[in-house]
């Protein structure tokens, strides 16, 4: 009797595993960081693409592996799904860096277009996992979003464990994406095969820590036009190239050419997840990656942490306070109120659109934009809706208040003033090039912020009147959009990613002295005599507002690397620190009198979004990967 009850399962092992290793033949295309944009060749060389895809009906499917555009921008976004759509099979797709960062919309308007953000499909025994990556309107190293991360780890536990799973996503899954060792360990729960991305423009072969990647072409790259045909056939998948002009830009008959890449697919788990926690590690982080250390907590023990709050989703604006409230918001839209001695949630209110924009609070009310297009004041002491305020398109800036009135602006190229108290709109000022979503300098003289068009505006905070307007030359990504302007002496100063530090007179606009350095973080000091400036490689400079040229008072090399959070420093009431934020979860403290280092401290391994100097050496302090806290130093 034991030996026919084994002989039975063993024949029920057999034949699950036999089940699972029966796949039918699998061929599709894949394509990578095709940039659609008006004006450019690459919509031909797409089309071309597109038009030999169809004309292959052993073709089953297509594969985009973000960056369909280059700007993010809402036409784009449509022109670009209107020449998918003339595919004549179904197509599954990601967004890229170059959709998520410069997006008007805030990433919505890609998910409404496309429907969603990830996708989840088998064909031939295969299952196929596909998601966004972020950050979503900052410039910082590659994050997948939290929420993305809670729908792979859903799906990943409910995948048979012998099902084989290729993992799409448009960055390379190692240290090019900050929060890489949790989606590897959500990943190695399951049986992964095979990590496919982009990123790169060309075909690449990597090893992430022993699990196989791979990285596929654009459609151009110079002359030469072409995309990858997938194959996965008998257990072995491979991938090949087929060009359609040569790199001499002459059209010629595509063949198939030799793979460029095989490898064969099992039916058994071949990983197990990698963690290593302790006291000095409490994110079960992998010890092996300077940016992932936590080291500087261990070796400045006076920065402690007073409580932490660790949100559901990533958190895409600045966290502020408020007498007893800390307010933030995440990406899927909720608004919400810490209590600011605990950390304890007390209230929250949803939106129905990401949020990128920092709250602002006058009185008891709290006014904030929404990507769902719509300009919100809540209750301060509960969260309830007091009034709301319809935009034409997305509002993702931060909004600053004076005398009860709201200044803020959106991705419909209008500007607005708002009654903090009920709503009613004082004027708009149309006409503005790009989008913003910046928090901008305001006094009574003038209201000073920036668009993704290279323009610098300011405008008569009464009135709405442009006073003037100054821009950057070459790229809008060079545009002085994420910045927030600062203001002493009668200058306003600005730093752009062009990675130059500005001077304009405040009065007309005109540029006083420019300065190499910078990217877009500054800090003005309490006295107005000092702005401070982050640059992108290891270093922050000082400079005197009172000169007449550009007056670099010192700059130091604090250790914190290639940088480019946009984030701004912030300086200690008294003036004698300054707080220097990164992309990678560290914070620096600096003397403010020579730039040497008084501490750092790791909160995160993602984007420092806000740091609020708060009273009795505390700050306020929110992270893109979803952590506020209150730290005391």
């Amino acid at each position: 009797m034991k030996r026919l009850h084994f002989l039975l399962v063993l024949c029920v092992l057999c034949a699950a595993v036999a089940s699972a290793a029966q796949t039918t033949p699998v061929r599709f295309a894949y394509l990578s960081d095709i940039h659609i944009c008006e004006g450019n060749p690459r919509i031909e060389n797409l089309r071309r693409c597109i038009a030999d895809i169809n004309s292959r009906p052993d073709i089953q499917f297509t594969i985009f592996g973000g960056d369909i555009t280059e700007f993010g921008a809402d036409h784009e976004i449509v022109m670009t799904k209107a020449m998918l759509d003339s595919l004549d099979h179904p197509y599954w797709i990601v967004a890229g860096n170059h959709d998520a960062k410069w997006s008007e919309s805030g990433c919505n308007t890609f998910t409404k277009v496309f429907g969603y953000e990830q996708f989840d499909f088998e064909a031939g025994g295969i299952k196929f996992l596909g998601c966004n990556s972020g950050p979503n309107m900052r410039m910082a190293p590659a994050l997948l979003p939290h929420e993305s991360l809670t729908w792979l780890d859903s799906v990943m536990t409910a995948t048979p464990k012998s099902q084989p799973v290729i993992f799409v996503n448009h960055y390379p899954q190692d240290t090019s994406i900050l929060n890489y060792f949790q989606v590897m360990n959500t990943l190695k729960k399951g049986n992964i095969q095979l990590l496919v991305g982009g990123h790169w423009h060309k075909n690449t072969i990597l090893d992430y820590e022993g699990v196989p990647g791979i990285l596929g072409r654009s459609p151009d790259r110079g002359k030469e036009v072409g995309y990858n045909i997938i194959d996965i056939a008998d257990g072995v998948f491979s991938a090949h190239e087929r060009i359609l002009v040569d790199k001499e830009g002459r059209v010629i008959v595509p063949e198939d050419r030799k793979p460029w890449y095989t490898q064969r697919l099992t039916d058994t788990p071949q990983y197990e997840p990698d963690r290593a926690a302790g006291r000095d590690n409490p994110y079960g982080l992998p010890l092996n990656y300077p940016f992932l250390k936590f080291d500087a907590n261990r070796d400045y023990p006076q920065v402690q942490e007073i409580w932490r709050s660790q949100d559901e989703g990533d958190i895409g604006c600045g966290a502020v306070k408020a007498g007893n409230y800390v307010l933030y918001a995440n990406e899927a839209g909720v608004v919400k109120a810490l209590d600011a001695r605990t950390g304890r949630e007390i209230w929250r209110f949803a939106t129905e659109g990401k949020v990128f924009s920092t709250p602002a609070v006058w009185k008891r009310r709290v006014v904030i934009g929404s990507s769902d297009g719509y300009i919100y004041c809540l209750s301060l002491k509960n969260g309830k809706l007091r009034w709301r305020y319809r935009c034409g398109k997305s509002v993702l800036a931060s909004p600053v208040i004076q005398d009860g009135i709201a200044y803020v602006g959106s991705s419909d190229h209008v500007f607005r003033a708002l009654k903090a108290r009920n709503g009613k709109l004082l004027w708009s000022r149309d006409g503005i090039a790009g989008f913003v979503e910046c928090k901008p300098y305001i006094d009574r003289e003038q209201l000073v912020f920036g668009d993704w068009a290279n323009t610098l505006y300011s405008l008569d905070p009464r009135t709405g009147t442009v006073q003037w307007t100054w821009q950057t030359k070459g790229s809008r990504m060079y545009s002085p959009a994420a910045v927030y302007p600062v203001k002493a002496f009668g200058k306003i100063f600005v730093v752009t990613p062009e990675r130059k530090t500005y001077a304009l007179d405040a009065r007309t606009g005109q540029q006083l002295w420019v300065h190499p350095g910078g990217r877009e973080s500054i800090a003005l000091s309490p006295d107005g005599a000092t702005i401070y400036v982050k640059t992108m490689f290891d270093s922050v400079q000082a400079y005197s507002t009172t000169a007449r040229d550009a007056a670099l008072r010192w700059e130091t090399h604090p250790g914190f690397g290639y940088e480019i959070a946009p984030t701004p420093c912030a300086c200690s009431a008294d003036g004698k620190l300054v707080f220097v934020p990164t992309d990678k979860g560290n914070l620096f403290c600096l003397n403010a009198e020579d730039g040497s280092l008084v501490w750092k401290h790791k909160i995160s391994v993602a984007l420092i979004n806000s740091i609020v100097p708060l009273p009795a050496r505390q700050l306020l302090v929110a992270t893109m990967d979803g952590v506020v806290t209150l730290i005391q130093y």
